[in-house]
């Protein structure tokens, strides 16, 4: 059964966005590149079209499209992680170079792209029926930049 899969827009940044998420991302796989042929953008023949990985089990092309078409907030890459110090390791080095933190555990990496850094548990508690326990952790999330598990999790339980 064929699966669905995401399809990022890099501009020209694709073979450069693979070797840094393969730094950032413990076990990533790179798949196949495919290359531009002769075509009516002026784009250099030969160079790098597609290049595929996968991050965390999810499957990713990104594209060279050579025409200028930002991201914007609507859409972002969610890394949920078990422990303060993933949150911690994957918050450095997805800001390295020119990334930036945003607020409540997202931030934009140097190419532009979205990520949400936050809790394994962070579904848990997002969808519980208790609204106090939701609310609770909620509210305390809107006080951060970088997530705090520790935190989020005390408010939830303590509500």
């Amino acid at each position: 059964m064929l699966k669905a899969y995401i399809s990022i827009w890099s501009n020209k940044s694709a073979a450069e966005m693979v070797k840094f998420y393969k730094s950032v991302f413990k076990g990533t796989k790179v798949g196949k590149f495919s290359y531009w042929g002769k075509n009516p953008m002026g784009v250099k023949e030969g160079s790098v079209l597609t290049a595929h990985l996968t991050i965390l089990g999810q499957k990713i092309m990104l594209l060279n499209g050579y025409m200028d078409m930002p991201f914007n907030e609507s859409i972002s890459l969610v890394v949920p992680c078990k422990t303060q110090r993933e949150i911690d390791y994957y918050w450095k080095k997805l800001t390295a170079g020119g990334g930036k933190p945003v607020q409540c555990g997202w931030l934009v990496d140097k190419f532009g792209v979205r990520w949400q850094i936050c809790p394994a548990d962070f579904d848990k508690w997002n969808t519980t029926k208790n609204t106090a326990k939701k609310d609770a952790m909620t509210n305390e999330m809107y006080k951060m930049v970088k997530l705090d598990i520790k935190k989020l999790k005390a408010a939830f339980d303590n509500a």
